[in-house]
C-alpha cells in the first residue's frame, strides 16, 4: 500500500502518539521517585527496526529526549549488530546511560526494548527517566566541579537488564552496589519496564486493527509529510546568514564565560546550524555530546514551529555539522553532568536569536534557560536513613510580539514541574520557608518577560550536601528588538551562625556541607523583554507598578 486515504493515516498517527501517552503515565504513575512521579522527567517513544528512526514520540514527555532517544536506540542496535551485546528475544530490555553512545547525562538512563509482533521484530520501544542518583562523587550526579566523566556517576554500556522478561539479579546487583539509596531504585527500573509493556500492549492492539502492511505504509507516510511541513516552514523565513551568541557562566571550574556562537544559513527548503566556532572543549561538567546538542536544536525549531509532527521526517532539511574541537562535542572523558539541563537551553537560546532577526513575529525573548538543578543529600538521623533529593524549577518566559512573557513556566527543554513541596517536605527533612514569583525579575520590553521563582529551603534535621548545576547567573536572558534581559540566577546559603556564603561561580557548586537551621535561598532568572520600554503601553506600566512588580519603569 503506496498512500493511505487522509482519515486512516490521522487514525493511526494519532494512535501511535496515544500508545506513547500512556506509556508516560504508566511511567509517572508506578515511578518511586518525586522526579519522576511528580516532575515527570521522563520520555517515551517508538523507533524504526532498521535505524532506530524516530517514529513517534508522546506529548507528554521531555522534548530534549527528542533527538537523543532515538541517537541511544540506534546506538543499541549497533551494539547488537557488532557482537558487542547479545541478540535480542522476546521481553528482553537493553538498558544504557552512556552519554557518547546519543545520551545526555549519566542520570538519565534509557531502556530499549524489541518489540514483536506475530513472530518477528516491528520496531524498538523506548523510554528515558532520570534517576536521582547515579553514584559519582556528590548526592544527585550533579558534579559541578567533575573533571572526568568517572567522577559523575555509573556510565553503563548497552546491557541486557531483562532477559525474556526476567530482570537481571547480578547485573542489577552490580548496579545498585554503585548508587545511593538503591533500595528506592528498583521501583523506579520496575515502573520504567512496565511502562514499555504498556506500550507493547497498546501498539499489538493498533497492528491487530490495521494490519502490519498498513501501519508500515502510515509510518512511512508520517514522516514524508513532516519533512514536507519543515521544509514549508522554512520557505517562509528569508534567505540569508543570522548570526548569535549565546553564554554559559562558566564550566564549574574555571571561571570564564563559553560561547555558544551559531552561524545560521536559510537557503530555501533547508536550514545549516554551525556552531563550529563556540568554545572549545572545557574542563568542567558543561560539555555537551553530539546528540543532546542535536537535540537541542530540534527541540528550539519545534518551539517555533510547534505544528510540525515530531518524528525523524521534522529533522530531515535541518543539517547540523559536527562542532568538532568545540565544547559541542563532547567525547570520553569529558565530563557532561550540565548538557542535558543547562546547555542545551543555551543552544536552543542561540537559535532563538539568530531566527528572531529573520521571522521576529514568531519569536521571542529569552526565556530562562535553566532548569535550576539542585540537589541535596545525607543522612536523616529521627528515620534511621539515607536520602537524596533533587528539585527543578522553572522560570520567566520572554516577552513576544503579542503578549508578557509567561511567569515561572517550566525549563526550554522540557515539560517537567517542580515536585509539589508537599510531597517534598513529606519525604525530606526540608522545610520550604516561602515560595513565590520573583517579582521584577522580568526584562523590561514593548511586552515584558515573566517572572522567575523566589524560594528558600530551611533543612530541619541531620546534615547533608547542597549541589547546583544552574545557569544565565552571569547575565541574565537577554531581551531582543531592544528588550531589556531578565534578572539572573540568584543562590545564597544562609548559615544558622549567621554567615552567607555565594557560588564562586554564581551558579554551580558541588558539596557544600550544610546542617540544621541552613537555608538555601535560590531565585530564578526572569526572561528577556520584547522591545523597547519606552513602547510599552503607559496603562500596562501603570498596571505592574500598582501591582509592586517594579518599583520604576
Amino acid at each position: 500500500m503506496s498512500r493511505l486515504d487522509p482519515v486512516t493515516l490521522a487514525v493511526i498517527q494519532n494512535g501511535l502518539v496515544q500508545v506513547c501517552n500512556e506509556m508516560d503515565i504508566a511511567f509517572s504513575r508506578a515511578a518511586f521517585s518525586p522526579v519522576i512521579a511528580e516532575a515527570n522527567d521522563r520520555s517515551d517513544g517508538i523507533y524504526g527496526r532498521a535505524d532506530g528512526s524516530l517514529i513517534a514520540q508522546g506529548e507528554l514527555g521531555l522534548p530534549i529526549f527528542v533527538g537523543t532517544m532515538q541517537d541511544s536506540t540506534r546506538a543499541v542496535i549497533e551494539w547488537i549488530e557488532a557482537g558487542r551485546v547479545a541478540p535480542p528475544e522476546p521481553g528482553d530490555v537493553y538498558a544504557v546511560n552512556d552519554p557518547y553512545l546519543g545520551g545526555t547525562h549519566l542520570m538519565d538512563v534509557r531502556f530499549v526494548k524489541p518489540f514483536w509482533y506475530r513472530g518477528e521484530l516491528f520496531c524498538w520501544l523506548a523510554n528515558t527517566g532520570h534517576w536521582p542518583d547515579i553514584g559519582g562523587s556528590v548526592p544527585g550526579g550533579f558534579s559541578a566541579s567533575a573533571t572526568e566523566i568517572e567522577q559523575e556517576g555509573l556510565r553503563i554500556p548497552p546491557v541486557k537488564l531483562y532477559k525474556r522478561g526476567q530482570l537481571d539479579r547480578e547485573l542489577w546487583a552490580l548496579v545498585t552496589a554503585n548508587i545511593r539509596i538503591a533500595e528506592q531504585r528498583i521501583g523506579d527500573i520496575e515502573a520504567q519496564a512496565a511502562a514499555l509493556e504498556v506500550g507493547a500492549r497498546r501498539l499489538a492492539r493498533l497492528l491487530d486493527r490495521y494490519g502490519r502492511d498498513t501501519v508500515d505504509a502510515a509510518i512511512a507516510e508520517m514522516r514524508q509529510a513532516a519533512a514536507r511541513l519543515m521544509r514549508a516552514r522554512i520557505r517562509e523565513v528569508p534567505d540569508g546568514v543570522y548570526e548569535s551568541v549565546a553564554w554559559i557562566d562558566s564550566d564549574g571550574v574555571v571561571d570564564e564565560p563559553l560561547a555558544i556562537r551559531l552561524r545560521l544559513t536559510v537557503d530555501g527548503e533547508r536550514m545549516v546550524f554551525d556552531f563550529r566556532h563556540s568554545s572549545p572543549p572545557c574542563e568542567g561538567p558543561m560539555n555537551s555530546v553530539l546528540a543532546t546538542t542535536k537535540s537541542a536544536v530540534y527541540l528550539a525549531i519545534k518551539h517555533v514551529w510547534p505544528e510540525v509532527p515530531i518524528n525523524a521526517g521534522m529533522f530531515e532539511p535541518l543539517h547540523i555539522p559536527d562542532p568538532e574541537g568545540t565544547f559541542l562535542y563532547a567525547r570520553y572523558p569529558r565530563p557532561v553532568s550540565g548538557c542535558a539541563a543547562e546547555v542545551s537551553q543555551r543552544i536552543a537560546e542561540a537559535v532563538f536569536l539568530a531566527l528572531v532577526q529573520a521571522v521576529p513575529e514568531r519569536l521571542w525573548g529569552a526565556p530562562a534557560g535553566t532548569s535550576g538543578n539542585f540537589s541535596l543529600g545525607g543522612y536523616d538521623p529521627e528515620k534511621g536513613r539515607s536520602w537524596v533529593m533533587y528539585h527543578i524549577t522553572g522560570g520567566g518566559y520572554g516577552g513576544n510580539a503579542e503578549t508578557d512573557g509567561l511567569s515561572y513556566g517550566c525549563s526550554t527543554i522540557g515539560i517537567s514541574k517542580s515536585a509539589p513541596i508537599e510531597v517534598t517536605e513529606q519525604q525530606y527533612p526540608v522545610l520550604f520557608e516561602h515560595y513565590a514569583l520573583r517579582e521584577g525579575s522580568g526584562g523590561r520590553g514593548r511586552h515584558r518577560g515573566g517572572f522567575g521563582l523566589d524560594y528558600a529551603v530551611r533543612l530541619r534535621r541531620g546534615r547533608a550536601r547542597a549541589s547546583f548545576v544552574m545557569d544565565h547567573g552571569r547575565l541574565g536572558p537577554p531581551g531582543v528588538l531592544g528588550g531589556e534581559p531578565g534578572a539572573p540566577n540568584e543562590i545564597e546559603i544562609r548559615f544558622a551562625d549567621g554567615r552567607v556564603w555565594q557560588p564562586p561561580h554564581r551558579s554551580k557548586a558541588q558539596g557544600i556541607e550544610v546542617r540544621a537551621g541552613d537555608v538555601i535561598h535560590i531565585r530564578t532568572p526572569g526572561g528577556g523583554g520584547y522591545g523597547r520600554p519606552e513602547e510599552r503601553d503607559p496603562e500596562l506600566i501603570a498596571r505592574d507598578l500598582r501591582r509592586g512588580y517594579y518599583d520604576r519603569w
